[in-house]
């Protein structure tokens, strides 16, 4: 499956774990950033979701240190469902009752255990559809 990945300064360590971890499982682009250094999330955020705002990708990881700034970034696109996943539970309601298509980590607050479990829920997850159809397709203003 391939997926774009990004994060900003607070996200690089965990993305580059990602990255090497799910190797086998996911071909990657990853739209940055590309160190430590600091970065306006933002600028990531946009990035990536435009990519799946426009068909490019289905789905997408994005972090930051809390990611409550870059998943309030990329929401601002058009059929982008990002959604900050913190535990298993979460991430498979977010796949299960909302067809979240961006699973956003707080990256400051997860292990690598916590990592790997919550992307494979995510990604192993899918759309549960029914009542939930409507109220998903009533997510977006545009």
């Amino acid at each position: 499956m391939k997926i774009v990945i990004g994060s900003d300064h607070a996200g690089f360590s965990l993305k580059e774990f990602i990255k090497e971890h799910f190797r086998n499982s996911f071909e990657f682009e990853d739209v940055g950033t590309f160190s430590e250094k600091s970065v306006d999330y933002p600028d990531f955020a946009h990035q990536l979701a435009t990519l799946i705002s426009n068909g490019t990708y289905e789905k997408a990881i994005l972090m930051c240190g809390s990611g409550n700034g870059v998943a309030m970034s990329a929401n601002k696109h058009p059929n982008v469902r990002a959604a900050l996943c913190w535990n298993e539970e979460i991430a498979q309601l977010a796949r299960l009752h909302n067809d979240a298509n961006v699973l956003v980590l707080p990256a400051r607050y997860l292990n690598h255990d916590e990592t790997d479990k919550i992307i494979t829920i995510f990604f192993n997850t899918l759309f549960e559809g029914g009542r939930h159809t409507n109220r998903v397709n009533k997510i977006n203003i545009h």
